[in-house]
């Protein structure tokens, strides 16, 4: 099932800058694709090595409001960093 969600920019890049090391490639593997795949997912623009994932940049406070059509990758980002807290 795929789900679309809002985050700001910032926040976005906080959960991946937040990510302990390893954690793209591990992302990366669980979901079958290139590392700078997950890295363009959370902001990045290597389009050489990695593709587009359904991200949408609109401007506004916080870096703006990236529209993503599916949170999959982000859901699971937060479990990563929901367990290294516990």
């Amino acid at each position: 099932m795929i789900m679309e969600g809002k985050i700001t920019f910032n926040e976005l890049r906080k959960i991946k800058d937040s990510l302990p090391d390893g954690s793209i490639r591990k992302i990366a593997n669980e979901f079958d694709i290139t590392e700078e795949t997950v890295r363009n997912y959370f902001g990045g623009a290597n389009y050489t090595n990695g593709v587009a994932v359904g991200i949408h940049m609109e401007p506004g406070p916080n870096g703006g409001i990236v529209l993503l059509d599916d949170v999959a990758i982000l859901e699971r980002a937060k479990e990563i960093l929901h367990d290294e807290k516990s």
